[in-house]
């Protein structure tokens, strides 16, 4: 997305020529205009509409002097008709709350008061061009080699969102809306729902001439001990093995942006360091003096509810509402079953020279069967799992079935209880008997961690304090 911009087409229907004169006036330089003044010059124009490839359009309200007609109802209905997917701007100076609401319900995306400003005008733009190359990643298999993938060894090459359900398209159409918003963002959704591909996506659609750094950081992989240190860096001397300076992952991230996962693993102390930092903006080296103004964009994910944690006290909730300002939530798969099949098929085209799989109907139906409580990533180990062993190169319903697990749970029935050794340990021994159930029908333990809904960093903890070996 940091190529040369390509040009865009706007469609603007009004009857104000001074209004047009002063939108081709206000355009960035990326933008051309075509014009019209009525329903009669849009209907002279439809039959090639689709040829122009109009990339978005603004349509004014009232296109005649009667103020009591709102002709642009039906200018928006007829190009809502001829292309679904554009996004349409209503515009006018009556502030009626009825003709907004009938703007939306005829096929515009938003509404605009008159008049509009240079600024409104171009942020929307943007905005708007966001989204168009969010949709176009959805539909072509996406370069690494373009925007620095190769750069960021952790984000794949299926990092762009894949999936046009309404679900989908309200995620896109979000990740777009947040473009060129300097304020700390909140990624939610379940385990695997794709919150660090979302998080990549609203780096990579910000627009700069030079590349902007994207720090990604595992806070559940980092023990409070050495929590300041490792984020805000020390100096040579602070402590012992501090043999040279270094600089910390807020540093590191000082003009781009700063991905924050599993923020619901950081613990209270280092929560009110971390919220010092995003109301200053500055930071101070353990062991130094000098304050660093570091400007950084904040990015945050999280599988929990921080509402329910700030509730029992495990999370600040001066820091929830620092970080909750800016929120996008990402559905389980679930909740968009109709990306099933693209998913799926991206996840096979990666194996691809090495193991050419294609799927069959009933395999399409029996993955969209499943209820994927690891989201996109427990589909995407399936579909590893499918291109290894399915023995033909069709992939069929008994191939995708042998997959997936026939149980997630384990018989306790007829098991004796012996109450004497008291609640707390009967708790940890059933929580034991859990995981072990979750290992074995998913060795991989990212995976068995997403099975049963709790984060990657609670699965080691709880590993380890159950005395659980790895398997």
């Amino acid at each position: 997305m940091t190529n040369a911009p390509l040009k865009r087409r706007l469609f603007v229907v009004d009857d104000d020529d001074l209004i047009i004169a002063s939108l081709r006036l206000a355009l960035p330089s990326n933008w051309s205009l075509t014009a019209a003044s009525s329903l009669d010059e849009v209907l002279k124009i439809t039959p090639t509409f689709n040829d122009q490839r109009f990339s978005a359009a603004m349509v004014d309200m009232h296109l005649t002097a009667n103020m009591d007609q709102a002709e642009g109802l039906a200018v928006i209905r007829k190009i809502r008709a001829i292309d679904p997917h554009l996004e349409i701007i209503a515009m006018s100076g009556d502030f009626d709350r009825n003709l907004m609401e009938q703007g939306l319900k005829s096929g515009a995306s938003r509404f605009l008061a008159k008049p509009i400003g240079t600024e409104e005008l171009a942020l929307m733009l943007e905005k708007i061009e966001a989204l168009i190359l969010l949709r176009e990643m959805a539909l072509q298999n996406f370069d690494p080699s373009a925007g620095g993938l190769a750069a960021q060894p952790h984000i794949k090459r299926e990092a762009r969102w894949i999936g046009s359900s309404e679900a989908s398209n309200g995620v896109t159409r979000i990740i777009a809306d947040l473009r060129g918003e300097p304020g700390p963002i909140l990624i939610e959704g379940e385990s695997g729902t794709g919150k660090e591909v979302a998080a990549w996506l609203l780096h990579e659609q910000e627009k700069t001439a030079s590349p902007r750094p994207f720090i990604r950081v595992n806070l559940g992989a980092i023990p409070e001990t050495v929590f300041e240190s490792e984020f805000f860096g020390h100096v040579k001397g602070a402590f012992t093995g501090a043999d040279q300076n270094k600089i910390g992952l807020t540093e590191a991230a000082h003009g781009g942006d700063l991905f924050l996962d599993e923020i619901e693993a950081l613990p209270l102390n280092s929560q009110a360091k971390l919220l010092r930092f995003l109301e200053s903006g500055e930071i101070r080296r353990v062991g130094g003096r000098e304050t660093i103004r570091v400007n950084a964009r904040v990015i945050v994910a999280t599988n929990r509810s921080l509402s329910e944690m700030v509730a029992t006290g495990e999370f600040r909730e001066d820091l929830l509402w620092r970080i909750s300002g800016r929120r996008l939530f990402l559905p389980p798969l679930r909740e968009r079953k109709e990306d099933i099949e693209a998913l799926a098929r991206h996840f096979l085209d990666l194996e691809k020279p090495r193991r050419n799989k294609t799927l069959a109907e009933d395999a399409i139906h029996a993955l969209a069967k499943h209820h994927w409580s690891g989201n996109v990533r427990e589909l995407k180990r399936v579909c590893e799992q499918l291109s290894l062993h399915a023995p033909l190169p069709l992939i069929r319903a008994e191939d995708v079935e042998a997959c997936l697990p026939r149980s997630s749970g384990f018989p306790t029935n007829g098991e004796e209880i012996d109450l004497s050794i008291g609640l707390t340990e009967l708790l940890a021994r059933y929580e034991a008997k859990i995981l072990r159930e979750a290992l074995r029908i998913s060795p991989d333990i990212d995976l068995a961690a997403e099975r049963i809904g709790i984060s990657r960093s609670s699965m080691y903890k709880k590993m380890k304090d159950l005395g659980i070996e790895r398997p």
